[in-house]
Protein backbone atom coordinates (compact mmCIF):
# COMPACT_ATOMS: atom_id res chain seq x y z
CA UNK A 1 0.00 0.00 0.00
CA UNK A 2 1.22 3.52 -0.81
CA UNK A 3 0.38 6.44 1.27
CA UNK A 4 0.50 9.76 0.13
CA UNK A 5 1.66 12.92 2.40
CA UNK A 6 0.71 16.36 1.56
CA UNK A 7 3.88 18.61 0.56
CA UNK A 8 6.00 16.03 -0.55
CA UNK A 9 5.41 16.97 -4.45
CA UNK A 10 5.38 20.50 -4.23
CA UNK A 11 1.35 20.01 -4.07
CA UNK A 12 -0.59 21.45 -1.24
CA UNK A 13 -4.04 20.21 -2.65
CA UNK A 14 -6.53 19.19 0.18
CA UNK A 15 -6.72 15.51 0.25
CA UNK A 16 -10.25 14.24 -0.48
CA UNK A 17 -10.00 10.07 -0.49
CA UNK A 18 -11.46 8.10 2.52
CA UNK A 19 -9.15 6.26 3.77
CA UNK A 20 -11.13 2.66 3.81
CA UNK A 21 -8.24 0.83 5.37
CA UNK A 22 -10.09 1.02 8.80
CA UNK A 23 -13.27 0.10 7.82
CA UNK A 24 -11.98 -3.28 6.25
CA UNK A 25 -10.34 -3.78 9.06
CA UNK A 26 -13.80 -3.08 10.98
CA UNK A 27 -15.60 -5.31 8.31
CA UNK A 28 -13.45 -8.22 9.10
CA UNK A 29 -13.84 -8.13 12.76
CA UNK A 30 -17.38 -8.11 12.31
CA UNK A 31 -17.73 -10.65 10.23
CA UNK A 32 -15.53 -13.28 12.19
CA UNK A 33 -17.73 -12.27 15.39
CA UNK A 34 -21.30 -13.28 13.40
CA UNK A 35 -19.45 -16.07 12.11
CA UNK A 36 -18.87 -17.41 15.42
CA UNK A 37 -21.72 -16.48 16.96
CA UNK A 38 -24.50 -16.93 14.47
CA UNK A 39 -24.20 -21.16 15.14
CA UNK A 40 -25.09 -20.51 18.89
CA UNK A 41 -28.05 -18.37 18.05
CA UNK A 42 -29.45 -20.97 16.15
CA UNK A 43 -32.14 -23.06 17.61
CA UNK A 44 -31.89 -26.46 17.86
CA UNK A 45 -34.67 -28.98 18.90
CA UNK A 46 -33.96 -30.81 22.58
CA UNK A 47 -34.49 -34.09 22.25
CA UNK A 48 -34.40 -36.85 25.18
CA UNK A 49 -32.23 -39.33 24.23
CA UNK A 50 -32.49 -42.82 25.46
CA UNK A 51 -29.57 -44.17 28.16
CA UNK A 52 -28.01 -47.28 25.99
CA UNK A 53 -28.04 -50.19 27.64
CA UNK A 54 -27.51 -53.96 26.69
CA UNK A 55 -30.65 -56.23 27.59
CA UNK A 56 -30.05 -60.10 27.50
CA UNK A 57 -32.89 -61.26 25.41
CA UNK A 58 -34.99 -64.07 26.54
CA UNK A 59 -35.25 -66.57 23.26
CA UNK A 60 -38.56 -68.45 23.09
CA UNK A 61 -38.84 -71.69 21.12
CA UNK A 62 -41.52 -69.91 18.54
CA UNK A 63 -38.77 -67.18 17.72
CA UNK A 64 -37.30 -67.36 14.36
CA UNK A 65 -33.92 -67.26 14.12
CA UNK A 66 -32.88 -65.66 10.79
CA UNK A 67 -29.05 -65.57 9.67
CA UNK A 68 -27.11 -63.88 7.02
CA UNK A 69 -23.65 -64.92 6.35
CA UNK A 70 -20.64 -62.93 5.09
CA UNK A 71 -21.08 -64.14 1.52
CA UNK A 72 -24.50 -63.19 1.66
CA UNK A 73 -26.21 -66.99 2.24
CA UNK A 74 -29.98 -66.44 4.20
CA UNK A 75 -30.21 -69.31 6.71
CA UNK A 76 -34.02 -70.03 7.98
CA UNK A 77 -33.74 -71.92 11.40
CA UNK A 78 -30.76 -72.94 10.43
CA UNK A 79 -31.58 -74.10 7.06
CA UNK A 80 -30.00 -72.29 3.79
CA UNK A 81 -33.12 -70.47 1.54
CA UNK A 82 -31.91 -70.57 -1.69
CA UNK A 83 -33.98 -67.51 -3.02
CA UNK A 84 -35.67 -64.76 -1.95
CA UNK A 85 -39.39 -66.06 -2.93
CA UNK A 86 -38.74 -69.18 -0.75
CA UNK A 87 -38.21 -66.88 2.19
CA UNK A 88 -40.70 -64.48 1.71
CA UNK A 89 -42.91 -67.65 1.51
CA UNK A 90 -41.86 -68.74 4.70
CA UNK A 91 -42.09 -64.97 6.39
CA UNK A 92 -45.70 -64.64 5.05
CA UNK A 93 -46.63 -67.91 6.65
CA UNK A 94 -45.65 -66.83 10.17
CA UNK A 95 -46.82 -63.49 9.79
CA UNK A 96 -50.36 -65.13 9.67
CA UNK A 97 -50.04 -67.21 13.24
CA UNK A 98 -51.88 -65.00 16.18
CA UNK A 99 -49.74 -64.16 17.80
CA UNK A 100 -46.73 -63.15 15.43
CA UNK A 101 -43.95 -64.61 16.64
CA UNK A 102 -40.30 -63.04 16.56
CA UNK A 103 -38.07 -62.81 14.28
CA UNK A 104 -34.07 -62.56 14.98
CA UNK A 105 -32.08 -61.24 12.59
CA UNK A 106 -28.39 -62.02 12.61
CA UNK A 107 -26.00 -60.85 10.48
CA UNK A 108 -21.89 -61.64 9.85
CA UNK A 109 -19.79 -58.34 10.63
CA UNK A 110 -17.98 -58.94 7.48
CA UNK A 111 -21.47 -59.25 5.20
CA UNK A 112 -22.63 -56.64 2.69
CA UNK A 113 -25.33 -53.84 4.00
CA UNK A 114 -26.64 -54.78 0.82
CA UNK A 115 -27.58 -58.40 1.43
CA UNK A 116 -28.83 -57.67 5.23
CA UNK A 117 -31.26 -55.02 3.23
CA UNK A 118 -32.86 -57.14 0.96
CA UNK A 119 -33.83 -59.17 4.01
CA UNK A 120 -35.16 -56.30 5.82
CA UNK A 121 -37.18 -55.62 2.91
CA UNK A 122 -38.79 -59.21 2.54
CA UNK A 123 -39.06 -58.74 6.25
CA UNK A 124 -41.36 -55.91 5.66
CA UNK A 125 -43.22 -57.39 2.48
CA UNK A 126 -44.49 -60.36 5.08
CA UNK A 127 -45.83 -58.55 7.45
CA UNK A 128 -43.90 -59.94 10.16
CA UNK A 129 -44.12 -57.18 13.29
CA UNK A 130 -41.60 -57.75 15.66
CA UNK A 131 -37.95 -58.09 14.51
CA UNK A 132 -35.05 -58.47 16.62
CA UNK A 133 -31.27 -57.36 15.70
CA UNK A 134 -28.85 -59.70 17.54
CA UNK A 135 -24.99 -58.81 18.32
CA UNK A 136 -22.23 -60.25 20.12
CA UNK A 137 -22.37 -57.92 23.81
CA UNK A 138 -18.18 -56.17 23.91
CA UNK A 139 -15.85 -57.91 26.33
CA UNK A 140 -15.54 -56.27 29.54
CA UNK A 141 -12.68 -54.02 29.76
CA UNK A 142 -10.75 -54.80 32.85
Amino acid sequence: MSMSVPGSDGDDKVMSDINTTPLVDVMLVMLIIFLITIPVIVPTVKVDLPDPRNIATQTKPEDIPVSIDRDGNVYWRGGRVEDRAKLLELMVEQARLDPQPELHLKADRNARYENVARVLFVIQQSGLQKVAFLTEPKAAIN
